[in-house]
Order: structure tokens, then C-alpha cells, then sequence
């Protein structure tokens, strides 16, 4: 691996580059600044600005990477499965129909254990028609085995973005990794961004070495994920030889995503907390929790509730794939209730499915913690304030020993 000098955070910091853009944009931005060997692209709202400035990035000469303008997303991810077993770099975004078209090459790239990074820009289900962001496309496959990573603001983007190809080519994990980012609210939402040197980005992520698990060599021909399984031979066995490495690295992920946070912020003096983030939660007594942009406006809720006297904290989640349960345990220890705002439907609990994850951290940490699910912002409405605050009062009457609702809370049933 490349060895550099590592600068001070300010040092790093004077070097950077102050811009205003999208959340689509920065995400394209940090693909050129990770040095792709190559793309795939596919447009569908609310991704289709994204690839857009991926390919223009290209055309510019900006970004030195072949780009294949597939037929559909089935192509795309099949077409980088090449490019990564002859031990290319490789990116792509998608969302919505665009990764259920997908699915297929999308479930055998993390069994091939390719390290492909995809942003897929989230956008709720189709029917009824919407094309709006909310994240039932990336909840749908959250059990498909990419590492998944939500993002908060468009900084976050642009830096998850760039720590996904670290995490995802680290030869403890070697999993492909998906940057959640919402659409509308982060895809097309305007902010403030700090875009990092390039030399400090090359240093950062180091050389290029992709394809060491497989070594595809056109003059050593072999064979990529033959026939397994089956009653006979050692078929089963090697299967679950597969499987179990699969399971290993998504958890080995959940210790190099900290460890490549901390270096990022060691590096760029930007922190992220890279499983879960907790806020105000120190002396709570209860707590919401978040996933995604929604965590700024029920920031400013707590922060209203503080100065109520509610003694209120927030958990974030930032990695919902591999679940950090034990990160998770940790921060529900400090609480005596908590409420969960899921932007997507679980439909098998009749509740939000990060709702339904915290029931099996809280089964693990050993005592009862009464807990409530709420949905809301789905088809890309609005979770404001007000609505967090709904979240609190809601929460706070379980503290004081109020029953606990069987059913969802639909927040935006009568917005």
C-alpha cells in the first residue's frame, strides 16, 4: 500500500476546496477524487443527475475512467462484475425500479465478494406511483449483503463516498457497499461542501489492488462462481464455506468502517461517528431515533424539547448494514424508552424495519425497554419539527408508564 506523510487536520484542511453543490454532484465529485477505473451508469430519478455528472466529469477529462452507458441496470452491475475480477475499480448509482432491475447481479456481487461501490439515491416503492425519495428501495435489499451506509447532510456524502472504496476493498471485508443518500432531500439539496486535495485523497485510500481474492488472469484461465451445493460431493460444504465468509466479513466491516472514520478524520479533521451516532444522549432519560436527513430537524426538536425540560436524547444510525447491534446496546443502555422513525414500511411487523432491528438490540441488551415505531416522510414528504416533536410527547408518555402502541404512529397520515 502507499505510504504518505499524514498532515495535520489543518494542514489537510488549508488545502481543501469550499463549494456549493447538490448532494448528486458531491457524490460524483468524490467518485473522481477515489480515481474509478470504471463506471457504469443508468439514469432514473432522483440518480439521474448523479450519473449525469459522472459522465460529464469523463467527458471533461476530469475523471480518467472508461464509462459503459448500459441498456438497463441489469447490464450496469453485470458489466462492472467484469471490471472488478480483472481487478478494475468500479462504481455505479442507482435507486428504485433501477435496483429492482438490478437484483439479480446485485445479490451475486456480494457473493463473488466484489468490491463495488454503489449510491443508490432512495426513493420509495413504485406503486402507488411515486417518485419521490424515501427509503423502502434500500431497505428492500437490506439482507442481500452490501454494506449499507446512510448519510445525514451532503458533506456526508461526499466523504462516506469516498471511505466506501477503503471499506469496501479492505481485505478483511472485500463486500460491496452501498452510500444511502435521500433523494430529494440530499440528492437535490444544495449545501455547503469542503472538497478534499487530491493527493490527500490518493494517500488516503492507497494503491489500487482489487481482485487479490480472485486473480482472474486471461493466461490462467478459471472459473467464477461455479455450480455449488447440491446432495453430493463437497458441494454443501463449499457453500457454506461461501456463507460463513460472507457473515465474517460483513462483521469485520463494522470495525474497519471505525477504523477508516477515524482515519478520515485523523487525516481531514471532518468526524463522522461511523456506526451510530448519539446526541444529547449523556443524561436522557429517553430517546428518538433516526436514520438519514430526517436527524436534523429532530435535532432542532431536541434541542427545543431540552430547553423544555424534556430530557430527551437522539440515536443515529449511520451503519444500517451489518446492524451494529453492539454499538447499539451501548447507547440503549442509557435510556428508559425509545421511539423510531423509519422512512420506509416493514410490512411482515406492520412497523418501520429499523424499528424492528432495535427490538433484537434491545432483546440483547437484557432488559425491558419499552419502545415505539413510527413511519413517516414517506414519498418524499416532509418530516419537520413539529412532527419530531409529535415523536417526543409520544416517547416521553411511555417513560411515565403509558401503554405501548401495538400499531405504527403514520406521522404524515393527515399532513
Amino acid at each position: 500500500m502507499t505510504t504518505a506523510t499524514l498532515e495535520t487536520p489543518r494542514e489537510a484542511a488549508a488545502k481543501q476546496k469550499v463549494i456549493l453543490c447538490e448532494g448528486n454532484e458531491a457524490a460524483a465529485l468524490a467518485v473522481a477524487l477515489a480515481r474509478p477505473d470504471m463506471v457504469a451508469v443508468y439514469p432514473i430519478t432522483p440518480q439521474s443527475s448523479l450519473v449525469e455528472h459522472v459522465a460529464k466529469l469523463i467527458a471533461d477529462g476530469k475523471m480518467d475512467a472508461d464509462i459503459v452507458d448500459a441498456e438497463g441496470e441489469h447490464s450496469v452491475l453485470s458489466v462492472l462484475q467484469g471490471g472488478a475480477l480483472a481487478g478494475a475499480r468500479t462504481y455505479t448509482a442507482t435507486c428504485g425500479p433501477g435496483l429492482a432491475f438490478m437484483f439479480e447481479p446485485y445479490f451475486r456481487t456480494s457473493g463473488m465478494r466484489l468490491p463495488i461501490v454503489m449510491t443508490i439515491v432512495t426513493r420509495d416503492g413504485i406503486t402507488p406511483q411515486s417518485v419521490w425519495g424515501g427509503h423502502q428501495d434500500a431497505m428492500t435489499v437490506r439482507e442481500v449483503g452490501w454494506v449499507q451506509m446512510y448519510c445525514e447532510t451532503v458533506q456526508e456524502v461526499l466523504d462516506t463516498t469516498i471511505m466506501a472504496f477503503k471499506v469496501a476493498e479492505h481485505h478483511d471485508v472485500m463486500l460491496p457497499v452501498n452510500i444511502c443518500l435521500d433523494g430529494n432531500y440530499l440528492s437535490y439539496g444544495a449545501s455547503r461542501v469542503e472538497l478534499p486535495d487530491q493527493a490527500e485523497v490518493d494517500a488516503f485510500l492507497g494503491d489500487k489492488f482489487v481482485n487479490w481474492h480472485v486473480a482472474l488472469d486471461p493466461q490462467r484461465p478459471m472459473a467464477v462462481d461455479p455450480l455449488t451445493g447440491g446432495s453430493g460431493g463437497k458441494g454443501p460444504s463449499t457453500f457454506v464455506r461461501y456463507r460463513k465468509g460472507q457473515c465474517k466479513g460483513m462483521q469485520n466491516a463494522l470495525r474497519v468502517i471505525e477504523e477508516v472514520h477515524e482515519e478520515w478524520a485523523q487525516r481531514f479533521g471532518r468526524s463522522f461517528a461511523p456506526l451510530v451516532e448519539e446526541y444529547r444522549l449523556d443524561d436522557a432519560e429517553f430517546a428518538i431515533m433516526t436514520l438519514g436527513s430526517m436527524t436534523g430537524a429532530a435535532k432542532d426538536a431536541i434541542d427545543e424539547a431540552r430547553e423544555a425540560g424534556k430530557k430527551v436524547g437522539l440515536i443515529k444510525i449511520k451503519t444500517f448494514s451489518p446492524f451494529p447491534v453492539e454499538a447499539l446496546v451501548r447507547s440503549l443502555a442509557k435510556v428508559r424508552a425509545l421511539g423510531v422513525v423509519d422512512r420506509s414500511v416493514g410490512f411482515r411487523w406492520n412497523c418501520g424495519p429499523m424499528f424492528q432491528e432495535t427490538l433484537g438490540a434491545l432483546y440483547r441488551l437484557g432488559r425491558h425497554v419499552p419502545a415505539m415505531s413510527f413511519i413517516g416522510g414517506l414519498a418524499g414528504a416532509d418530516l419537520t419539527i413539529p412532527h419530531f416533536h409529535r415523536v417526543i410527547d409520544a416517547t416521553e408518555a411511555l417513560l411515565q408508564g403509558g401503554p405501548v402502541p401495538t400499531e405504527p404512529v403514520w406521522l404524515n397520515e393527515r399532513d
